[in-house]
């Protein structure tokens, strides 16, 4: 299968549909960060790294941009997604810049925002958006990282003096990998189990100043420093430990608890579980941004990558006089196109995400209700699937990308060595994508993952488990465009072409509901009085296929709906095209699966790979144009490869030109030669 798409393709225009509805945040961002203060830097030190950092981060802070989504009252836009978008796109730029952003203003001060209440908005938010109350989350303990309700600190009530008593009881509820705590940080936004009345009212925030302006340790707080890391050299990770520290009552972040100065406690959310996990949703927009910056590294290794692919020649061909550039290369294609495809498919997921959150933020602003439980945790699902899907393209990809640029991949000043030592934290940072997954697979089967409390009688999970399927189901039916595609698929799927996006959304679907179906089955098989670990950990490989399958489709609805929505011919068919190729590959990795359950047959697995191999070449020649509608700056790129490969060609190509012509009976290489000839 091969066709031809319409050519040239507008790039501004394709630049455009992905800038998407935040066009203008994006391109005032991009000249921002065209400033040669923001270009990479290679070789330094780790102190080197951490005071540039900090010194863009203060030039950031100048621009007024930082308190996007703050509340207008305190000098902010209430522009949850643009906030987020503005972290997207540091991350293009330079990650430790983008980190350190993000626990600034996204985890420090969105969690006094959106845990706060007036009081503490008023007399911290506009600092913090300044950079004026340098600050930190102070959530992850040594030994608790993602188990977070079960964090060791403590903070204890005493009503005689009106304070809390704030105690690290041992190493392992240390606060560790602190971001802004080994250097700059002045206050924190510590989580601990609050006690008041003798009791434990489970895990809440309090603000704590932990320097001096001097510098200095506060009383009772013990800052160290991680030291050097894989990557993010200018970000100051820290360590904080805290020996009985008297905390005034109104720092406790109260939105969702407070504390008398009695010592009386009172909640709107009387289940701790559950106003646990509701404390914790309202910071999703953290999870999110972290996400779509792993997104933005994906696009600058691919950017580089495809680049060099295009001027790097490697074996001359039978019947060609010069060398192959990379990218002619169906192998070096298999490894580049469908990243490119991903990261396209992705970006139209975190677009359409980044506006859920904005809309449901807005709402709760404009008539001042918190959002319905439902529809918030269906956010936070979407947001902690789509987080460890991202970040795993982005690790893999950037990998990719360093491999498929040779010896020069390896070689700092291009780039993506750092792109690779940075990017890895990703994984398990904001949450364990494992742990992640598993959260997206109990929310499929129960509703909620708190619903797991109680583990004695599989046949209600069953139930649940059926009735949120339906519901999975009915969402998708709700969205005519997805529902029309599907209903169009004739009933045998033998007869359908491969590229129907019907027929691809209908797999997606079918695949999901049926790992979903499967893993209800043997749960219910284990019956009442099993031990509940065993029980969930025997099926854990499976939860987890059945959270990716949920992901995949959500991902791809997302991207059929991005191009439905592009009115330009030319920019739609490449879309189109592109959409079809992260379908079908896919479906080629899960393609075991397929065969296994009679999703496919064998000669149907056949044509998807001759149907994949079609598209890369149909999209080969639009290569280049892809990664120009990233509209990664030739700034942020800071990879001499793509200044020096294109003279060092043209001093091969007049050395190769002048042997040639004094050497008589040249063979042309064999097919066989290319293949057995050592790699260069």
């Amino acid at each position: 299968m091969t066709s031809i798409l319409p050519s040239p393709v507008d790039v501004a225009g394709l630049q455009q549909v992905l800038d998407g509805r935040w066009a203008a945040l994006r391109r005032e961002t991009r000249e921002l960060l065209r400033d040669e203060r923001f270009r990479p830097v290679y070789g330094e030190t780790m102190a080197e790294a951490r005071e540039r950092t900090t010194r863009l981060t203060r030039a950031l802070a100048a621009t007024g941009r930082t308190g996007l989504g703050f509340p207008v009252a305190h000098g902010g836009a209430d522009d949850a997604g643009g906030s987020v978008v503005m972290v997207e796109m540091l991350a293009f730029a330079d990650l430790s810049l983008m980190v350190k952003a993000g626990v600034q203003w996204g985890l420090f001060g969105g969690a006094v925002q959106l845990l706060g209440t007036e009081r503490h908005h008023a007399a911290h938010l506009r600092d913090i958006a300044s950079f004026e109350l340098p600050g930190c989350f102070a959530m992850t303990e040594t030994g608790h990282g993602s188990d977070v309700q079960q964090l060791r600190t403590t903070c204890t009530y005493d009503p005689e003096t009106g304070t809390f008593d704030l105690h690290t009881p041992h190493e392992a509820a240390r606060k560790d990998y602190i971001g802004n705590a080994a250097r700059d940080g002045r206050m924190a936004v510590v989580f601990a189990q609050l006690i008041t009345g003798g009791k434990r009212r489970g895990v809440h925030a309090w603000l704590v100043p932990i320097r001096r302006p001097d510098g200095t340790p506060c009383d009772g707080v013990t800052i160290g420093d991680d030291g050097p890391k894989a990557g993010l050299l200018g970000v100051d990770n820290g360590r904080l430990s805290f020996d009985h520290v008297t905390v005034p009552r109104e720092m406790l972040l109260d939105r969702f608890g407070q504390v008398a100065a009695d010592g009386s406690y009172t909640s709107a959310i009387e289940n701790e579980t559950r106003r646990f996990f509701t404390m914790l949703g309202t910071l999703v927009r953290g999870r999110v941004s972290v996400g779509g910056s792993a997104s933005s590294a994906a696009k600058v290794a691919l950017d580089i990558a495809v680049r060099y692919g295009d001027v790097r020649r490697q074996f001359t061909a039978p019947g060609r006089e010069r060398e192959v550039v990379l990218n002619d290369y169906l192998a070096h294609q298999r490894v580049l196109l469908p990243a490119v495809a991903t990261s396209y498919a992705l970006h139209f997921a975190q677009e359409e995400l980044v506006g859920r959150m904005h809309d449901l933020h807005t709402a709760v602003h404009v008539d001042g209700t918190d959002v319905p439980e439902p529809e918030q945790r269906a956010l936070e699902s979407r947001a902690a699937g789509l987080k460890a899907v991202q970040t795993w393209h982005a690790t893999r990809t950037v990998q990719q990308c360093r491999e498929a640029c040779g010896g020069a991949g390896y070689l700092a000043e291009n780039r993506l060595p750092g792109l690779r030592a940075d990017i890895d934290v990703f994984t398990t940072f904001e949450g364990d994508n494992t742990v992640l997954l598993q959260l997206v697979a109990k929310g499929l089967l129960t509703g909620y993952r708190d619903a797991f409390g109680s583990l004695d009688n599989w046949g209600k999970v069953g139930h649940v488990a059926e009735q949120v399927r339906d519901t999975v189901l009915e969402r998708t039916a709700a969205r005519s465009l997805i529902q029309r595609l599907v209903d169009a698929v004739p009933s045998r799927d033998d007869d359908v072409p491969l590229l129907s996006r019907g027929w691809q959304l209908k797999m997606f679907a079918d695949r999901e509901k049926h790992l979903l179906d499967s893993v209800v089955r043997r749960l219910r098989r284990r019956g009442a009085g099993t031990d509940p670990f065993d029980t969930l950990n025997d099926v854990q490989d499976h939860l987890l296929h059945v959270a990716r399958a949920h992901i995949d489709r959500l991902v791809l609805e997302a991207f059929t709906a991005g191009v439905d929505r592009t009115t330009d011919p030319a920019i739609r068919a490449l879309l189109d095209s592109v959409c079809s190729l992260y379908a079908l590959s896919v479906l080629e990795t899960d393609r075991a699966w397929l065969l296994e359950h009679d999703r496919i047959t064998p000669s149907r697995s056949k044509a998807l790979t001759t149907t994949v191999n079609g598209l890369l070449k149909t999209l080969r020649p639009h290569l280049v144009t892809l990664v120009d509608g990233f509209a990664v700056l030739p700034e942020w790129r800071g990879a001499r490869i793509l200044d020096e490969e294109p003279r060092r060609q043209e001093v091969t190509e007049a050395h190769d030109r002048g042997i040639r012509g004094n050497t008589a009976g040249d063979t042309a290489r064999t097919a066989t030669d290319l293949m057995m000839a050592p790699a260069q």
